[in-house]
């Protein structure tokens, strides 16, 4: 098995024009699932699409931090280049951070590689929100880049998956994965009154999840049992936030963008051909849905 996606020199590169298109996109998250969602959005950049608003829940919201500073291919670099780095995911990610996967390589070791474009990153004419759940009541916690401590700390907690990760503590919060209460923000952006509503899932439409009567959270943090309870909860309720999506987008409230095949890639897969098929399938998936996407937005 290649330990580096070996056509790495293919996916595009270059910096997002700075047309601002109205309207808020939600990014699910999913792991290395993620990568469906960079290459609908290096698609979507190459072709001036560049939301006021974005609103990532995990790995949408480390995608989403490149999107927002406009840097086509990082995401997609940094994951296939990268997956098999030990310092990134393996046992010295385990060493130095506790976790399978050590989310500042990410935001500090990747960076001197490719340095991140902050002043694009944290262009005022643009909102950034990430979701995290607040360990101690259960609840999601929406961190905004421009009320946020430290935005970075809150892409981590978003990210930081309950069992093998550690709690990141944003601005006073214990928190993990925003994905353990809210999967798929779509509603946060309703209750914020925007009118066009684009939603990346990172499942092919129809997938749903397994619900078992296992509860494990339970069991492991008995010292945070709000999180626990709606963490075993996290499956029924994504079922349902998939239900109201598919609604929502039959009546045009929202604009649903999803994997046009079924997804058979694990949450950290290793397998670098799978993981690139995903990237390609998100990015031609991406183009073709512009003409689509286009005639919602100008509606």
């Amino acid at each position: 098995m290649s330990r580096v996606y070996e056509d790495l020199d293919k996916i595009p590169r270059g910096q997002a024009s700075d047309v601002i298109t109205e309207g808020c996109l939600v990014l699910e998250g999913g792991a290395f699932r993620g990568l469906y969602t960079a290459g609908v959005l290096d698609a979507w950049m190459q072709n001036d699409i560049n939301f006021r608003c974005t609103i990532g829940v995990s790995a949408g919201a480390l995608t989403g931090t490149n999107y927002m500073a406009g840097q086509i291919g990082r995401t997609a670099r940094a994951n296939l280049g990268y997956r098999h780095e030990s310092s990134f995911v393996g046992m010295e990610s385990v060493r130095k951070a506790h976790s399978v996967i050590r989310l500042d390589f990410l935001f500090k070791d990747y960076n001197a590689i490719e340095m991140l474009n902050v002043r694009r990153f944290f262009d005022p004419e643009r909102r950034f929100v990430a979701v995290a759940t607040n360990c101690d009541t259960g609840k999601p916690v929406y961190f905004d880049r421009d009320y946020c401590g430290n935005i970075f700390e809150a892409i981590k907690a978003s990210a930081s998956m309950p069992f093998v990760t550690p709690m990141v503590n944003v601005d006073g919060i214990n928190c993990l994965d925003g994905g353990s209460t809210c999967k798929i923000p779509y509603q946060w952006a309703i209750n914020e009154g925007y009118e066009k509503i684009v939603i990346i899932k990172t499942r092919e439409n129809g997938f749903r999840r397994k619900v078992s009567e296992r509860k494990p959270a339970t069991t492991i943090y008995r010292n945070h049992p709000e999180f626990a309870a709606a963490h075993d909860m996290s499956a029924e309720n994504y079922n349902r936030q998939c239900d109201e999506i598919d609604r929502l987008s039959a009546s045009g409230r929202v604009f649903v963008v999803a994997p046009s095949e079924p997804v058979r890639v694990g949450r950290v897969e290793g397998d670098m051909d799978k993981l690139g098929h995903l990237y390609w399938l998100g990015y031609d998936d991406g183009m073709n849905i512009l003409p689509q996407l286009k005639e919602y937005l100008n509606k």
